[in-house]
């Protein structure tokens, strides 16, 4: 760390700031060097630089805390005993008025040290948009493998929601380069597979591998609906992802369903 071999009271604290903002935390948190930075910065004797250890430390712990609540989510799934691929499976999309249903299967490598833990894992929906979008970067590099599967609009009028749920988890676990030993299935069992099946109740908050599938099932079919959005543009479904605001309603009555509608959600709408 540059800081370290520097007189930090020949530097301005914008120089000190400037230092601080380019070290990554994250990667840096059990470095010795780290602590003794922080060490450093509180015997400045201006308070703004003294703030700087201050926010170090705080963000270090924050990051230590948040390895150990991931870490748990690792060993949740580790925890079914000793299998050599552990897939977690989750949709998105089953209450939408229009857009597919689409569902994920991810397998984690389970055994990583703390400095490859994919830290942030939760519940995509308790996730921001930016967040979770780093986290289905940093998911699609780590993970040992995934799948990605959908059915359509037409598919879901055609052959009823849960029937559709159901045959897009099969595709997802079955599809992997990997076969997975054991699949965990966020709230309920997965019929027909033939893999040994494990259902989580809230399973994307507890499961590493069931989170990392929840959220890159909504990135995927977040951005989807965004690019709908633009060829179908009086729905809002850049906002609202195909889901039953104000304004998709009113954009139905006024315009009528567009082809990725799904007219079995919309009899008591039209």
């Amino acid at each position: 760390m540059e800081l370290l071999n520097i007189n930090i009271e020949s530097l301005s604290y914008k120089d000190i700031k400037s230092f601080v903002d380019k070290i990554n935390i994250k990667e840096e948190r059990n470095n010795a060097e780290l602590v003794y930075l922080i060490d450093k910065l509180a015997l400045d004797n201006r308070k703004n630089v003294k703030a700087l250890s201050e926010k170090i430390k705080k963000e270090r712990e924050k990051i230590k805390l948040e390895c150990e609540r991931v870490k748990k989510m690792y060993n949740f799934d580790k925890g079914f005993g000793n299998y050599t691929y552990v897939a977690g499976v989750d949709e998105v999309g089953r209450g939408p008025l229009a857009g597919p249903i689409v569902a994920c299967a991810v397998i984690l490598d389970l055994n990583v040290l703390d400095d490859e833990l994919i830290l942030w894992l939760n519940d995509s929906k308790k996730l921001s948009e930016k967040k979770r979008e780093e986290l289905a970067k940093e998911i699609k590099d780590k993970a040992l493998a995934y799948y990605i599967a959908e059915k359509s609009s037409n598919e879901i009028d055609k052959n009823g929601i849960a029937f559709c749920n159901n045959q897009i988890f099969l595709e997802a676990c079955n599809s992997m380069s990997i076969k997975p030993d054991l699949v965990l299935s966020d709230g309920y069992l997965v019929k027909g597979i033939n893999i040994e099946n494990k259902s989580v109740i809230k399973g994307d908050a507890k499961s590493a591998s069931i989170a990392a599938a929840s959220i890159l099932a909504k990135v995927y079919r977040d951005n989807l609906m965004k690019e709908y959005s633009k060829e179908y543009p009086y729905y809002a479904f850049e906002e609202n992802a195909g889901y039953g605001t104000t304004k998709h309603i009113e954009g139905i009555k006024e315009y009528g369903p567009c082809k990725i509608h799904r007219m079995s959600f919309l009899k008591n709408i039209l």
